[in-house]
């Protein structure tokens, strides 16, 4: 049981793709000696894990050895040992290496081929594992390429770029020789591969500017609506077409040339600009336009692509604002940028408004205030009375980092204090009370006085002067006092005076005749009492 051999160290695994590399340091002295290895993994089908001969790695005698071919469960833990052997001879077992393939696997390079073309250099790209049957990374279409390109000069600057598995390299100098590598990644589990072979190619001359190209194309997108704009040095007759492409289609390893489809309506156009509006009809996705120019030769002339992000692109424009004043409050409604009905301004950009606030006077430095509300509809309360306020509002979202301008200020007037006028309508009505019930009994009394007073010093009737004097006690006025004493008169009547009197007494009672007939006296009693006080009257008379 007693061995020299000492066992081998530091072992480590390396994997690139599918392929499996074992490597461990040795630093016994002896000769003719071999190594071998064995795994295991867990097999959750039977709870067991039994060591087994690792394939590839029995009996090397260096110090590495390649087991490719025994790994088939790339999520599986495993365990791996090596040993010393010589002859009958074996060393203990190394300490074992654990080990999850998918975890610890490289991506191996991608392939590249290039084309120097007119000024520019055609780059197409083939994924890490191309061809392969057994894959480590199931999904080529996940993967994304970083290029690192520069001159082949002593100074050279590096430049990074993202680049499609097709893809044209330009900005570069004619009859210059550049080199390049390409590195794949995969961002869904963030890997990132070994980098190509470097590959140098040298730049041709860039073919002269045709004049009837489009040229500066731009895309001007406002609250979902996108214009296509560019400039035209030609001076002769020039049409246009408007071509897109579908984002997803350059991350395919096909050849996209041909799946450039036209813009509705921006065909055989004269115009340098054209509403691409109807296209996008995603906004996940990206879009690729360009603008192929014909001149009155057919000849054709494609210009730059131009890249669109919908959501990223757009901008976000004025939202509209009106205003109402209450007693205590102003009241903001807001519609939202483009419009109620776009939902895509409303639902995917998540908008927030800010609202600028500030009273309008001749004090320039009159403090503007700010409030934040997420609602198309908001209240601005502590406002002072009979003040102009001015207010305008912005939207912005803050997952897209953007901003709108400001919409146009509205100003309304707030209403007067009604505190004072009410104050003085309490104090008007309370004096209003005071007056009437001071003044009241005032009145009443001076009434009865005055009726008193007309009573006595003006009657309403007067008796006939004719028989003043006689039945003086029915005119006396219970209200005089008698200050003499009644002094008997007698007096000869003459038969003339008689004759007289009988014809004033007939005058009376045709007057208190006329007076019954008038309504005075309406019942029989009264009637009757008249009679007899007439017949007394008339006998004294005699």
């Amino acid at each position: 049981g007693q061995t020299n051999l000492k066992s081998p160290q530091d072992l480590q695994v390396y994997v690139v793709n599918t392929n499996f590399t074992l490597r461990w340091n040795y630093t016994g002295n002896d000769t003719n000696v071999t190594f071998s290895a064995e795994y295991r993994f867990e097999d959750f089908t039977t709870d067991e894990m039994e060591w087994k001969e690792l394939p590839g790695c029995q009996n090397v005698t260096h110090t590495e050895c390649d087991f490719s071919s025994a790994i088939t469960e790339y999520y599986d833990n495993h365990h791996v040992r090596i040993r010393a052997e010589r002859r009958e001879e074996v060393s203990p077992w190394s300490s074992i290496f654990e080990m999850t393939p998918y975890v610890i696997a490289q991506i191996s390079p991608p392939g590249i081929e290039l084309q120097s073309i007119n000024g520019v250099i055609k780059i197409k790209v083939s994924p890490p594992e191309a061809n392969q049957v057994q894959k480590m990374w199931i999904d080529d279409l996940s993967f994304k390429y970083n290029l690192v390109i520069w001159e082949n000069s002593s100074n050279a600057e590096f430049r990074n770029q993202s680049i499609f598995p097709t893809d044209i390299i330009d900005d570069l100098a004619p009859d210059t020789t550049y080199c390049l590598k390409v590195q794949a990644t995969y961002p869904s589990d963030s890997k990132e591969g070994l980098f190509s072979p470097i590959h140098c190619v040298k730049t041709t001359r860039k073919a002269v500017n045709v004049l009837f190209c489009a040229t500066n194309v731009s895309v001007l997108a406002l609250n979902m609506q996108f214009h296509l704009h560019w400039n035209n040095q030609y001076k002769q007759l020039v049409s246009y077409n408007v071509q897109y492409l579908i984002g997803y289609l350059k991350k395919l390893y096909d050849d996209y040339s041909v799946k450039w489809l036209s813009v509705p309506g921006c065909e055989n156009i004269t115009d340098t600009q054209c509403n691409f509006s109807s296209i996008i009809t995603t906004t996940s996705g990206l879009f690729y336009l360009r603008v192929q120019a014909m001149s009155e030769y057919n000849k054709s002339c494609l210009s730059n692509e131009v890249k669109v992000d919908p959501l990223v692109t757009n901008e976000i424009g004025p939202p509209g604002l009106k205003v109402d004043i209450s007693d205590v409050l102003l009241h903001i409604q807001i519609s939202p940028p483009g419009g109620s009905e776009n939902e895509v301004m409303r639902d995917h950009y998540d908008l927030s408004y800010r609202v600028l606030y500030w009273k309008n006077s001749s004090n320039n430095e009159e403090e503007i205030k700010m409030k934040e509300i997420k609602q198309t509809i908001g209240t601005i309360s502590d406002l002072a009375p009979s003040t102009l306020y001015c207010v305008k509002v912005q939207a912005f979202s803050k997952a897209y980092n953007k901003s709108s301008h400001f919409s146009k200020e509205e100003c309304v007037k707030t209403p007067g204090d009604k505190i004072l006028p009410l104050i003085i309508l309490a104090t008007f009505v309370t004096a209003l009370i005071a007056v009437l019930l001071v003044a009241t009994p005032l009145v009443f009394v001076l009434y009865q006085a005055y009726n008193k007073i007309k009573y006595v010093f003006f009657p309403s009737c007067q008796p006939p002067l004719n028989i003043e004097g006689f039945g003086g006690q029915f005119f006396n006025s219970p209200y005089l006092s008698t200050t003499e004493e009644a002094i008997e008169n007698c007096s000869i009547i003459e038969a003339i005076i008689t004759e007289v009197n009988q014809i004033d007494f007939k005058d009376y009672k045709h007057s208190k005749q006329s007076s019954r007939d008038s309504g005075n006296y309406s019942n029989d009693d009264d009637t009757s009492g008249s009679k007899v006080s007439e017949e007394t009257l008339e006998k004294e008379i005699v």
